[in-house]
């Protein structure tokens, strides 16, 4: 200290540096200059840093660590470690008073972050929010209860939050001044909690794990209460099963009110009734049944008698004075003559209940709906078997007993067309009162016309019954049978025009018009000689007609210009032998001419092969069926290699048996494998089956499988060190005879197996160790 003051008083300083402006007195005395802390005057508070708390009893040299004094910063992080870690900024005295560390106003310094400790946060370790590895260490966190609560929300299974798709914004549903997760503070707006339903145990309607599948419908929690009511019992009665329609949510479903009665049943809050009955009882008499009601405890007789005088099919029934007076107004009464279905005829006598025996209301207005019995039971004519409409009005009126009646739709039955349309209206004069029989074919009414024309006589010229091949429905005359060119012949244009004057020329049977002839004109020589080269030609009536149809010689029939043209044997067929039953609709597949040939086959037996009958599949028309071919060989026996080139020598394989012609390779090669000596196939007794070594393309080259069955030659070290196989098979006569040692010799193979115990040298010992010839 002598050396110290020494030089500052050769500098002339004072050793606190310049800014320290007091008395040394102040804080030295004159005997040394050791500072005594008692007897300190310096005031600190006189400074920008006054002494509070522990701050008043620390030496000044902890924090004054030279004799300047001024240098000293005042933050707290310049004399304190920051432990926090600079995770809540440098002012200590945000949490900290300089008496402790201890911080007591937690919830006060949370509220000035936007994060207020409220219900469980407020006793919650810091430590469990703010977690460290020193637990001092305070990161601003994000404020969503989401970010320390997932673990909560993905473990919650009543309900299952995840499952549910609940939203993650925990306070939606939870107050976050709770100490549990109760679901009091839940918004319910979306189905207020009013009265009765201002419940807190949610299980009581939450019954499921899923809270968000419970329907709002009144009947998903009341079902049982709507089964059990029975004053009014509303399954009975088909109420509805929105319970809001009449109740509130109430306790104890008192009182209620039915609004709906005036629109869906009755008028009896409005109207005439309202205010002149007291009980449900008054009307409904039957507690345990609202359907049924009684109006005629009031509307008594004989009053309501006589009020309906003149009121046609009036009845004095509780549902016949709903059906009249839906509103319980005696204006504007029901009027059947102001609806769609006005009563007249029989209808004006009817009691309303013949018609309205099941209500009132949707009683259908078609006629058949009340008179199908009458329907059915009809039988002249029958109107089930007629399939006539069951539209009454279409045929009669509503006059009694059906008559009149009309039948507009008779021409669907039989048309009325000419002389018939102008008795349409004379039922009579077809019908003879039978409705049920009366014929629809043209001699069915006029058979006596028939019998009785003379001019020419029908009956002696056995004319068809049928009148519209020559008269029309307007008159008998004129008469024409101009439809002969069309139907039959053409006798009124073309070659034959002008050339007759007789039916019986050509008809020389009069009593079968079907039998007509061509040859009393068309006489022979001459028409043979005309019909030269012309194949099948027959000289016969009906032959004239099959090549002739129009009777010209130009545009004669010719099969070449058909689509059957003639060709090989069919060009010398007598034309009978095929159209024997007539020349239209000869079929062309030859199996219609032919199938007994096809049945009758034998080499090879077409049945049994289940071969085509399409005969042109192998065949032509050449005679005797030959050549022929067999283009579907493969679906029988596939033709490949060797065996395709020669697809056409049929022989070769079959030797004119095409029955028992073998499909096996030994089949038809046994003479090859028996004759084979290299190697010798008998011997060896190699499998018949050739195509295990041979392909069909030929012989050689030939791929036994030697290696997988026997031993590796065509791989491995084998491979490429033989020629033949006599190089291993010694015996060519038994191959399985085979030798290592020709190659493998004793002395060379002896030195290889010093080492080896129970060494042999011999075949069998090689083959034995080294089955896959590798050492």
């Amino acid at each position: 200290m002598l050396i110290f003051l020494s030089i500052s008083i050769i500098q002339g300083q004072s050793p606190h540096g310049s800014t320290l402006k007091i008395s040394c007195d102040a804080c030295h005395t004159a005997d040394n200059w050791v500072v005594k802390t008692d007897s300190i005057f310096f005031n600190h508070d006189t400074t920008r840093f006054a002494l509070e708390g522990q701050h008043n009893t620390i030496d000044c040299r902890q924090c004054h660590t030279t004799l300047e004094f001024s240098p000293v910063e005042t933050n707290c992080v310049s004399c304190h470690l920051d432990v926090h870690q600079q995770s809540v900024g440098k002012d200590c005295s945000r949490c900290h008073s300089s008496n402790s560390w201890l911080v007591n106003n937690i919830a006060e310094v949370h509220r000035q972050i936007s994060f207020p400790l409220l219900g469980a946060h407020a006793v919650a370790d810091c430590s469990q929010c703010h977690t460290s590895e020193t637990n001092l260490r305070f990161e601003p966190m994000d404020d969503a209860c989401f970010s320390c609560h997932q673990p909560e929300y993905v473990a919650t299974t009543n309900p299952d939050h995840e499952q549910a798709g609940y939203s993650t914004n925990c306070i939606e549903c939870h107050k976050i001044d709770a100490f549990e997760w109760t679901g009091i503070g839940i918004n319910h707006d979306f189905f207020p909690l009013t009265q009765g339903h201002a419940i807190e145990d949610c299980a009581r309607c939450h019954t499921s794990p899923d809270y968000s599948s419970i329907s709002p419908d009144c009947i998903t929690c009341h079902n049982e209460d709507f089964l059990a009511t029975n004053n009014p019992n509303h399954q009975t009665l088909h109420f509805s099963p929105t319970c809001t329609t009449c109740h509130t949510t109430q306790p104890g479903w008192k009182p209620a009110e039915y609004n709906e009665h005036d629109n869906q049943y009755f008028p009896i809050y409005s109207g005439s009734h309202n205010g002149v009955w007291d009980n449900c009882t008054d009307c409904h008499t039957d507690p345990n049944n609202y359907a049924e009601f009684t109006c005629i405890s009031c509307h008594s007789n004989p009053e309501t008698d006589n009020e309906h005088n003149e009121v046609a099919g009036y009845s004095y029934t509780n549902t016949a004075c709903l059906a009249c007076h839906p509103t319980g107004s005696e204006d504007g009464a029901f009027d059947h003559n102001n609806t769609n279905f006005q009563l007249t005829g029989a209808h004006t006598n009817v009691e309303c209940l013949s018609c309205h025996a099941n209500g009132y209301a949707g009683t259908p207005i078609e006629c058949v709906a009340c008179h199908m019995d009458n329907f059915d039971q009809t039988t002249n004519p029958n109107h089930i078997t007629l399939g006539v409409s069951t539209d009454c009005a279409s045929c009669h009126t509503t006059a009694p007993d059906w008559n009149p009646a009309k039948f507009p739709n008779h021409n669907d039955f039989y048309p009325l067309n000419g002389a018939h349309a102008t008795i349409k209206d004379q039922c009579i004069a077809c019908h003879n009162g039978d409705y049920n029989n009366t014929p629809n074919t043209c001699v069915g009414c006029h058979q006596s016309d028939y019998n009785q024309t003379t001019n020419p006589s029908h009956t002696a010229l056995n004319y068809s019954t049928d009148c519209v091949l020559c008269h029309t429905e307007t008159a008998w005359t004129p008469a024409s049978n101009s439809d002969h060119d069309a139907q039959f012949f053409p006798i009124y244009s073309g070659a034959h025009d002008g050339v007759w004057e007789n039916c019986s020329e050509c008809h020389i049977d009069q009593n079968n018009f079907s039998i007509y002839t061509c040859i009393t004109c068309h006489a022979n020589p001459e028409t043979n000689q005309q019909h030269p080269g012309v194949n099948g030609y027959l000289y016969e009536n009906t032959a004239c007609l099959a090549c002739h149809p129009t009777g010209n010689a130009d545009g004669a029939f010719d099969h070449d210009q058909s689509n059957f043209p003639l060709t090989g044997a069919h060009t010398s067929v007598d034309c009978i032998q095929c159209h024997a039953t007539g020349y239209e609709g000869t079929p062309t597949a030859c199996d219609a001419c032919h199938l007994q040939d096809f049945n009758q086959a034998t080499n090879p037996n077409h049945q049994s092969l289940g071969l085509s009958t399409d005969c042109v599949v192998c065949h032509t028309t050449a005679p005797g069926w030959n050549p022929a071919t067999f283009p579907n060989h493969n679906d029988f026996y596939p033709l490949q290699g060797a065996h395709a080139s020669i697809a056409n020598q049929c022989a070769s394989c079959h030797n004119g048996n095409y029955n028992n012609t073998p499909n096996t390779c030994a089949g038809c090669h046994q003479d090859d494998y028996n004759q084979t000596n290299d190697p010798n196939h008998q011997a060896a007794q190699f499998p018949t089956t050739c195509q295990t070594c041979h392909s069909e393309n030929n012989w050689s080259p030939a791929n036994w499988n030697h290696d997988d069955q026997y031993f590796p030659i065509y791989t491995g070290k084998h491979k490429n060190e033989w020629n033949q196989c006599s190089d291993c098979h010694s015996n060519p006569t038994n191959f399985s005879v085979f030798t290592c040692i020709t190659c493998h010799k004793q002395g060379e193979t002896n030195d290889d197996h010093d080492d080896v115990n129970d060494y042999q040298y011999n075949s069998a010992a090689c083959l034995s160790c080294h089955p896959d010839g590798s050492e």
